[in-house]
């Protein structure tokens, strides 16, 4: 796709998920995080070796497309072989299995991203897969060459999800005796965005050009990226421990108006990867790099640092620290001091006292919250009473630890914006509550105001929302998600100039963006009559998150309000697949701002449901 036409071709594709994800979560999140990753890793190698492309990875799923369907199925087969190889290795139950669908159609092609019937076809194929199986569409075992030493046994026509028709379905196996083909032609190297779905794209200097309307070059005052904490102890359930660590020193530098800091998002992605750091200031736009390791050991804690010019690769400050457990929010304080110090970040009255990172004196309470925070961003529905259960143990050791009830007040605005309890306004009063408790403690937390922002938007008061909001950027003017909380809510309420400026600040701060960020900017381009702006926005957040029907539902009314009504068709047959009970009066009735009936309108004329 170039300047936002979409393009289409005959593309086999092939999902793939993990069964029984939330249990083995359950059974230990972090090993089973570990794994899953490893598993998709492995996967993904073993696609590029057989000429597929990894579109995309998201939580527990996978989607690859290939040119051919004998190539599909070759590297399905190949990997729950070598998959079932490894999970025999493990002594414990947190064996990550694969089921896999592959189906064949015309898809749609918008940058890197590839939507369609096609793709939602191969996602319900894998549904009715067996652990560790294959079932594929029937085309395409009638596309493989019948000299494949494969076996395709008929499941019959089911009706599945989304699809008015029955769909033949063969489930695949290898031939008893036979051995897998190997691929025909060698993988070429592909770059690293591509080959390793693990990590979200960053924008490329011409996208990021295109939609933010200015070169991503180093600014004008100190910058820098804390990299994730490498974890020394040996034992995986102390990542959570390493990565609560460099985010911490993120969400304290962030506080600082005089320096840029870049967003956990977008340094996370370097977790794990051998990369110099002047390829990561480049990525980044950044003069420095902080990194660091963690070794954890009883009541010992050793910690090094080394804070990195990305010029040239020069150490600027290197420190060693031996101390007791009980001393890590200290170290943490002392680190964030000794940045400032080295980058001659000039501190304004009362801004020392906004670099002590931490709400607690409980290392029990902190590990907790750590191990909380990443289920509460995950957004998914189950991991809501985990999560729950961990900040309750963490409240109950410290009953005020501030970012505690800020996590929880999260978790009961989901459950209450997105339905997923019985009584959604006690929910969102909980929110309320929590929120508040949080400043009574801390009149200074930044994401308190920030959870009350989203609270006073989704309960109408759009004057109170964004007051709440600028507090939060006021406190923290360098933490992307304030800044993108607060671009959503001004948008939302019509100021929509206001809340595209901010967006482009949050994307400056994340360059490997969460794809909320672009979905927001991307109708804030659309509501503000930037039609070709939008559509790039809006392409690229579903390059993110092929799954989302949201963004979709932004691009179809872009595309009905441009008069482009055959793609803005093809995009609502899409968001009707993802989301078979969409309806047009619903969605707009949730939107706050005066766009309420223009909105609908260009929704109705591209299709969708009333």
């Amino acid at each position: 796709m170039t300047n936002g036409r979409l393009s289409r071709k005959l593309a086999v594709i092939l999902h793939a998920d993990v069964v029984g994800s939330t249990s083995l979560v359950l059974k230990n999140e972090t090993l089973a995080h570990e794994r899953i990753q490893e598993a998709f890793r492995q996967f993904s190698k073993t696609i590029n070796s057989y000429g597929g492309i990894t579109r995309e990875l998201r939580g527990d799923a996978l989607v690859a497309e290939f040119e051919r369907a004998s190539d599909a199925v070759a590297a399905a087969l190949a990997f729950q072989v070598l998959n079932e190889a490894f999970n025999a290795t493990l002594n414990d139950e947190i064996q990550p299995g694969l089921r896999i669908g592959i189906s064949m159609g015309e898809v749609v092609i918008a940058d890197n991203t590839i939507t369609g019937a096609g793709v939602v076809l191969a996602q319900r194929l894998e549904q009715i897969a067996d652990s560790g199986g294959v079932v594929v569409q029937g085309s395409v075992s009638e596309t493989v060459p019948a000299r494949m030493p494969y076996d395709f046994e008929s499941l019959g026509e089911p009706l599945l999800k989304g699809f008015d028709r029955p769909v033949r379905a063969f489930s695949v196996s290898l031939k008893t005796g036979a051995e897998l083909p190997s691929p025909e032609d060698p993988a070429e190297p592909q770059s690293t965005e591509q080959s390793n779905p693990l990590f979200p794209a960053k924008l490329s200097r011409d996208s990021y050009e295109a939609l933010i309307g200015e070169r991503l070059e180093l600014p004008d005052k100190p910058s820098i990226a804390v990299l994730p904490f490498q974890n020394m102890s040996g034992d995986p359930e102390q990542e959570f421990f390493a990565d609560g660590m460099s985010e911490d020193i993120i969400t304290a530098l962030s506080r600082l108006p005089n320096l840029v800091v870049i967003a956990r998002n977008s340094t996370f992605v370097y977790k794990g990867r051998a990369t110099d750091v002047r390829e990561i200031g480049s990525d980044l736009a950044v003069s420095h790099v902080l990194e660091g390791s963690i070794r954890k050991s009883g009541d010992r804690l050793r910690i090094t640092v080394q804070l990195v010019e990305t010029r040239n690769g020069d150490h600027v400050w290197a420190e060693r620290y031996d101390r007791n457990l009980d001393d890590i929010f200290a170290v943490q304080d002392e680190i964030t001091h000794n940045i400032v110090i080295e980058l001659q970040v000039k501190l304004v009255r009362g801004e020392s006292a906004n670099l002590f990172i931490t709400s607690t004196n409980s290392v029990e309470a902190w590990e907790l919250a750590m191990r909380a925070a990443p289920l509460v961003d995950s957004h998914v529905r189950d991991n809501v009473a985990i999560a729950k259960q961990l900040l309750n143990r963490a409240l109950e050791l410290d009953e005020n630890y501030s970012n505690a009830w800020v996590l929880k007040g999260w978790l009961y605005w989901e459950e209450s914006v997105w339905n997923w309890c019985a009584e959604p306004d006690e929910a969102m009063q909980e929110a309320i509550n929590s929120a508040q408790k949080a400043l009574l403690i801390d009149p200074h937390f930044p994401m308190a105001y920030s959870l009350l922002g989203n609270i006073h938007m989704i309960l109408g008061d759009a004057k109170l929302a964004i007051a709440m909001g600028k507090k939060a950027v006021e406190l923290a003017p360098n933490n992307s998600l304030a800044q993108a909380l607060l671009g959503n809510i001004l948008i939302d309420s019509g100021r929509i100039e206001e809340g595209i400026q901010k967006m482009k600040k949050a994307i400056r701060l994340c360059p490997f963006p969460i794809p909320w960020y672009l979905m927001v900017l991307g109708a804030g381009f659309n509501l503000n009559g930037n039609n070709n702006a939008a559509i790039a926005a809006l392409y690229q957040a579903i390059e993110r998150e092929p799954d989302s029907h949201l963004a979709r539902v932004w691009l179809a009314s872009t595309f009905a309000e441009s008069g482009r009504m055959d793609e803005a068709k093809v995009v609502s047959k899409e968001v009707m697949d993802i989301e078979p009970n969409f309806s047009v009066a619903r969605w707009a009735n949730s939107f706050k701002s005066k766009s309420h009936e223009r909105l609908k309108g260009n929704l109705l004329a591209a299709g969708l449901p009333e």
